[in-house]
């Protein structure tokens, strides 16, 4: 998990600028945040309950002097050094009144009025002052030179609220355009690797898992950026900042609000020790669910042909019940450890003050401006803390999927080689090539042959008998475990992979089309192809007039794998795929095997055109279309057991008269069985 936090921090590093420039405007916008309380407990101490301070005997008309029956006076922090003070005067509040004493007070402490009478008792002493209740207008007399003051700072308050949202906006724009952008490059990596994966890969993970890690586990990565990294950046900002002002405001409070902060991490730790044991479940429950989902839309005929629908919704509801099982899990995890356990350490902080100040602990200490500012700064504190608790689930979440992205980017795959490599002759040779998918269980055994440029080589065998096997290996979609295969005397080895491809060309059975056009189909969308190129491909094909007649032309649309078209039409542009990238080596895996007669009669005729001036291979079940070959090669358990012309394997009377002669009709299969058993082999079905 730490290495998955330092490949985070490296995506994150490329577009450290403004990730930068928003964390900078983001203590800016913290810093104008919290400099409201303190503009608040300014207004409070010293513009609201600043009535309370001395007041002295004064000139009458100076500035900030206050006229009251008759007498000028003025407040202790208004005079300026150098004025002569007279007679001390106070003004006091008690309760929702009040009250002028004619001078000034021994101490202070707990106040009552009887009458006219004041009295103030503290520690066991007490004293008594004659006292007149204060009118509004009166009131409002002391209070007048304050208000201008007043309306600067509430002016001040509100300008700071307007500039720190002006930077939290900055700030948030710029982090979640570079979060994005994070994860587009993500994105980017994990296809651009799907490209570079050896074919092998994708025999043990299904499509569905491979889609889930690019989009699902992506999108769980971009959570974090945008909002799991924001929440705890601003979270540590503000209460990095909230400790600081609340050290500034009062040391005693700040240790109060202290805890917290060990209290958060052993909370966060705490956390992601259970929560990463029921993210991985989940996120491979989807993975598991997304394969599944993939597989049954592509197999929906089969499912519904043979009546599987109960069977696959019973596996699909198993799966699902996990998944739901450990979301459940996961969400008592939450709710456990969400924002009310967070609510709860809240108010027991704000009962233990409001108990401390009540009590007197902290009473005479304690201005009410300070205790509002602290109460302040705790909310503001907790609105951080409970953000960071509520992304801890997305955190984890997150973490997990990132570890299975970059668990596919670890994959060992194939760096896509640029340039140009110059055309093939065409010379093809297996020397000696042994080849296991798994090992000790090999399906090739010391192949060899020889196909010159321009031939024609023909595989046939019974289904296991390697003939797609040694396509695989000439394509390098597998490497061979002994032996060489080489290309006009080169090792395919020392040919980068896709260069290699550069000038070789391949027709499968059941051709795969991409959503687009039949035209896109023909160029695959390759630049180096024209339009011309594409319509004599079709038309050397013989399927041009067949789809000029569509309502689009060649630029009807196709939509995934082709199912709008007929297999005879998908296997015409799969060839004209072939012809128009003009390939020095063909393979065409069994391209006549799923189509009618009359569009394999079409086919027989662009196969003629398709293989002039190429080597051309061909995996064949229908033998009738390989009597033309240069070189027929009769395999059987991974090893060719006859090679030849058609004439000449006719007149041997072996492995490939019995099967010609099985397709033709002039043997049974049980006479083809015997012969095969009275040469020692073991009976079973003849060879097609």
């Amino acid at each position: 998990m730490k290495q998955t936090g330092i490949r985070l921090y490296r995506y994150a590093a490329l577009f450290k600028r403004p990730i930068l420039i928003a964390l900078v405007l983001l203590t800016a916008a913290v810093c104008a945040e919290l400099a409201g309380p303190l503009v608040a407990r300014q207004m409070i101490d010293r513009h609201i309950l600043g009535v309370e301070y001395p007041w002295y005997e004064a000139d009458a008309g100076g500035k900030d002097t206050v006229v009251y029956d008759g007498k000028t006076y003025k407040r202790q922090d208004r005079w300026v050094e150098g004025e002569t003070k007279g007679r001390e005067v106070r003004v006091l509040q008690i309760g929702r009144s009040y009250y002028f004493v004619d001078g000034p007070l021994r101490f202070d402490g707990q106040r009552s009025v009887q009458g006219n009478e004041l009295t103030v008792a503290s520690d066991g002493r007490q004293a008594v002052y004659p006292v007149r209740e204060l009118t509004t207008p009166q009131l409002y007399a002391f209070y007048e030179p304050e208000f201008g003051r007043l309306v600067v700072l509430a002016a001040c308050y509100f300008g700071l609220i307007v500039l720190s949202a002006l930077f939290a906006y900055g700030e948030k724009y710029l982090l979640q355009t570079s979060a994005n952008r994070i994860i587009q490059t993500i994105r980017k990596d994990v296809f651009a690797q799907v490209g570079r994966l050896p074919v092998q890969y994708f025999d043990n993970l299904p499509a569905g898992k491979v889609v889930s890690r690019i989009t699902n586990d992506t999108e769980s990565i971009r959570e974090l950026y945008v909002n799991v990294l924001a929440n705890f950046f601003s979270g540590i900002v503000y209460m990095a900042a909230i400790l600081g002002a609340l050290f500034f405001l009062d040391v005693r409070l700040a240790l109060i609000a202290l805890p917290l902060v060990p209290i958060l991490y052993v909370w966060i730790v705490v956390y992601r020790r259970f929560a990463s044991k029921y993210n991985h479940a989940i996120r491979s429950r989807l993975s598991d669910i997304n394969g599944m989902i993939n597989e049954a839309i592509q197999g929906m005929p089969i499912i519904r042909a043979f009546r599987r629908q109960k069977e696959t919704l019973a596996e699909f509801e198993q799966l699902n019940e996990q998944h739901f099982t450990f979301q459940n899990k996961l969400l008592s995890l939450n709710a456990i450890t969400s924002h009310n356990l967070v609510g709860v350490v809240r108010n027991v902080i704000f009962l233990t003050v409001i108990w401390m100040f009540g009590g007197g602990w902290l009473g005479t200490l304690v201005t009410v401006g300070v205790l509002y500012a602290f109460v302040d700064y705790m909310n503001r504190m907790f609105q951080p803390i409970v953000g960071i608790v509520n992304q801890l689930s997305n955190l984890e979440t997150a973490l997990v999927s990132a570890e299975r992205v970059f668990e596919l980017l670890d994959e060992k795959g194939t760096e896509v080689a640029d340039g140009k490599l110059e055309r093939y002759k065409g010379n093809v040779a297996f020397e000696n090539v042994s080849f296991a998918y798994k090992p000790g269980e090999d399906v090739l055994k010391s192949i060899t042959f020889h196909a010159r440029s321009g031939e024609t080589v023909a595989l046939v065998g019974h289904t296991g008998s390697g003939k797609s096997s040694i396509l695989n290996l000439l394509f390098r979609f597998y490497e061979v475990r002994e032996g060489r295969i080489l290309i006009d005397g080169r090792d395919i080895r020392d040919i980068p992979q896709q260069l290699l491809r550069q000038h070789m060309g391949i027709v499968l059975q059941d051709p795969f089309l991409f959503t687009g056009t039949i035209a896109s189909n023909v160029s695959l969308d390759d630049p180096s192809i024209t339009r011309e190129q594409v319509e004599r491909a079709l038309r050397d094909v013989g399927a041009y007039e067949m789809f000029a007649a569509l309502p689009g032309g060649i630029d009807e649309p196709v939509i995934e794998k082709g199912s709008t078209l007929s297999a005879g039409q998908r296997q015409l542009v799969s060839f004209a795929r072939a012809l128009a990238f003009d390939p020095a080596i063909l393979i065409l895996d069994e391209a006549t095997a799923s189509i009618d007669t009359e569009t394999e009669a079409v086919i027989q005729a662009a196969l003629e055109v398709l293989k002039k001036g190429r080597t051309t291979f061909i995996i064949a079940h229908r033998l009738s279309t390989i009597k033309a070959a240069d070189q027929i090669l009769v395999l059987d358990r991974g090893e060719i057991k006859e090679s030849g012309t058609h004439n000449e394997l006719m007149r041997l009377g072996g492995r490939y008269y019995q099967m010609y002669q099985l397709q033709s009709g002039e043997l049974s299969a049980e006479e083809a069985s015997v012969i095969r058993t009275s040469e020692g082999e073991v009976q079973g079905p003849a060879m097609v």
